[in-house]
């Protein structure tokens, strides 16, 4: 599983999660930080390419930009799990 962080704006959240997840089987959205907005695309591998045109697509629409995964991931067990099980990040 490959991990996309990406950071815009707080009304934006919903949306984008809207968007990238009426796209069954390429991936999910979880949020990491609510208050900077930052989110985590967890994308399957078969579908990398498929997400990041939708990514592309996306920062076509509203302001969103790419990041490095955030030293602290917060509380979210799913992705503690990622950090432990792979923590050189897909």
């Amino acid at each position: 599983m490959h991990e996309i962080y990406l950071e815009l704006r707080p009304e934006d959240i919903a949306y984008v999660k809207f968007i990238i997840e009426s796209y069954e089987t390429v991936g999910i959205i979880r949020t990491v930080d609510r208050k900077k907005a930052v989110i985590v695309f967890l994308v399957v591998e078969d579908f990398l390419p498929v997400a990041r045109g939708l990514v592309a697509a996306l920062r076509d629409e509203i302001q969103l930009s790419e990041i490095p995964r955030p030293p602290d991931v917060g509380d979210d067990w799913l992705m503690n799990e990622l950090a432990t099980d792979n923590p050189e990040t897909l």
